[in-house]
Order: C-alpha cells, then sequence, then structure tokens
C-alpha cells in the first residue's frame, strides 16, 4: 500500500509541474513531494519496525510460557502474512511439545505402574527361594514352593502381558481385524470358558442372543473383552445368583447387554469402574484393575461404547452398544 502511495504522489505531482510553468510554483510543488515521500517512508520504517518489535517480544513470550499468549492483529499486507505464518508455526510446535510431554508422562506411569504392580509378586519370589534353601525343608514342601514361585512368575507374565496390550490399544498401535462374526457362537465361547467358574457358585449363566445377529470385529480381541465383563460379573455374584447376556440389532447398531443380580457397586465407585488399576471397595484381593479398563479400550477401538449401570445390592448391568460398519 505505501508503494502504491508513494507512485500515486509522483504522478500527482508529474502532472502539476506539467500544468503548471512557473519555475517557482513548481520548485515549491517538488519540495512538498519530497517532504511527503521522506514523511511516509519515515512513518513506513517506523511502522515496520513497530511491528518486528512486537513480533519478537511475542516469540519471546512463548518460550517463556506454558500456555500460547494472544496474538494481536496487524493490518493486511506482507507482516499480516508473516505473522499469520509465526503463528501457525507457534500452534504446530506448541502442539508437538504438548504431544510429546503427555507420551513421556504416559511413559512414566506405565513404567510406574508395571513396577508398583510386579513388587509384591517379585518379594514373594523372593522370600519363597530364601526358604527353598533350607536343608530342613522337606521334599513336599520343596515341591510346594516351587508351585508357587510357578504360579507368581505366571502372573508376572500375565501381568505384563496384559499392561503392554493395554498400552498398545491406548497408543493406537494394536492392529484390530475386522472379521464378520457370528454374536451368537461367540457368546457360547465365551460362556464356555466360564462354566465351572460359574458352576463352583452355583450361579446361572443364561446366554440370549439371536443366531442371526452378525458384527465386524476382531473376534480374538472381542471375545476377551466380553469375557472380561462376564468374569468381573460372576466375582461379584453370590451363589445361587444369576449372570445374563442378551443381545439386540438394529441398523444403527449391535447392543449387548450383560448383567448380573450380585452385589453392585457403591455410587462413588462407579464413575472409575474403567480406570487402569482401580478398585472398588468390594474387588477381591487377586483382582489387578485393568480387564475392565482393557474392555473399554477394544470396544472404543472398534466403534463402539460401553457404559455401567448399578445399585448398591441390586445387581450391575454393562451396556456395550457397537456401531454397524460396512460387512465384509
Amino acid at each position: 500500500m505505501t508503494s502504491w502511495l508513494q507512485i500515486m504522489i509522483i504522478g500527482i505531482t508529474a502532472i502539476l509541474c506539467a500544468v503548471v510553468r512557473e519555475q517557482q510554483i513548481m520548485c515549491i510543488i517538488l519540495t512538498g513531494c519530497i517532504i511527503i515521500l521522506f514523511l511516509i517512508h519515515f512513518f513506513y520504517q517506523k511502522n515496520c519496525e513497530k511491528q518486528l518489535s512486537e513480533m519478537i517480544s511475542y516469540l519471546g513470550l512463548v518460550q517463556e510460557r506454558q500456555d500460547l499468549p494472544e496474538l494481536k492483529t496487524f493490518q493486511e499486507g506482507q507482516f499480516g502474512i508473516l505473522q499469520s505464518e509465526i503463528y501457525k508455526v507457534v500452534v504446530l510446535l506448541k502442539e508437538t511439545y504438548s504431544k510429546e510431554l503427555k507420551q513421556k508422562k504416559y511413559m512414566a506411569d506405565m513404567l510406574s505402574d508395571i513396577s508398583h504392580q510386579i513388587k509384591t509378586p517379585i518379594a514373594a519370589i523372593t522370600i519363597m527361594t530364601d526358604l527353598l534353601e533350607s536343608s530342613e525343608l522337606s521334599e513336599e514342601e520343596r515341591l510346594e514352593y516351587a508351585a508357587k514361585i510357578d504360579k507368581q512368575v505366571n502372573r508376572i507374565t500375565w501381568l505384563i502381558r496384559n499392561l503392554l496390550t493395554i498400552s498398545q490399544l491406548e497408543a493406537d498401535v494394536l492392529e484390530l481385524k475386522q472379521e464378520k462374526v457370528n454374536l451368537q457362537h461367540l457368546m457360547e465361547r465365551v460362556g464356555e470358558a466360564f462354566e465351572l467358574m460359574a458352576e463352583v457358585k452355583n450361579i446361572s449363566l443364561e446366554i440370549q442372543v439371536n443366531s442371526e445377529i452378525w458384527m465386524v470385529c476382531d473376534e480374538h480381541w472381542t471375545n476377551e473383552a466380553f469375557s472380561n465383563i462376564v468374569k468381573n460379573c460372576i466375582e461379584h455374584t453370590p451363589e445361587g445368583g444369576r449372570v445374563s447376556i442378551c443381545a439386540s440389532q438394529d441398523n444403527i447398531a449391535t447392543h449387548i447387554k450383560i448383567s448380573d443380580n450380585g452385589e453392585g457397586v457403591e455410587p462413588e465407585h462407579l464413575p472409575h469402574i474403567f480406570e487402569r488399576f482401580y478398585k472398588a471397595g468390594n474387588t477381591s484381593g487377586n483382582s489387578v484393575g485393568i480387564g475392565l479398563s482393557m474392555t473399554k479400550q477394544i470396544v472404543l477401538k472398534q466403534n463402539g461404547t460401553i457404559s455401567v449401570a448399578s445399585e448398591k445390592g441390586n445387581g450391575t448391568e454393562f451396556y456395550v452398544k457397537m456401531y454397524r460398519v460396512k460387512t465384509i
């Protein structure tokens, strides 16, 4: 804009000089033109310096502050374009920095969780190993301690494997297949895995799923997700209770409800039931608190949602909605 203004002033001056023939007036016009051009250049230079100074100050604030400071609006032109590009780069860098911090915190928390969870079984293994060194132990006692050590090693292996699975799900690096799965067959396999567990507690395990219901999912991991829910329901249902699985399907989604008539969950624990390592007040001592967390991640990664409703003393109901995608 400044360049066009300067050209226009020079043009007007040239026209006036051509029209006016008197030398004295021409000198006045030329002198005025030079003064105006000088003032325009001076104020333009000052304005450029001011805007550059403000942008330098802004970049200084970006380095000092964690949040993104407000950016003043300049007029249109090259400085406006430069300002816009600087702001885009700053936003991008801030987002990248924020993601890196989040990832580092996540990894630190995960390592802390793994360390905390395996500390107890490792301590138990250490104690039993020391006991095995005793010459006073009978062969029967040695076999008993060896079996307990093996159990603790298996527990550590299971724990690390599941923690790594959760971390892969949360980091979106675990590839889930898209398979056409019959829901009735899937739920029957889930039920078969817990038949003995339910029989020991005299719990009725009811599966009411139409054989015509199909959905697209990763069969292995979806089985794992529903197994965690069923296991949770059986564990928290007293002897002689009931656990039921039912499902329906419409044009939008497949609806799966897994419920029990057990002890239920207290209201203060309900919002946290899907959090990793969270244990409600009625959780068994052997529970680690990662099963339902894994279930939620598996459902979410497959275009689904999961919720829970419960009332203390009146059972718990898990509701999974798997939105339908194009079948294969």
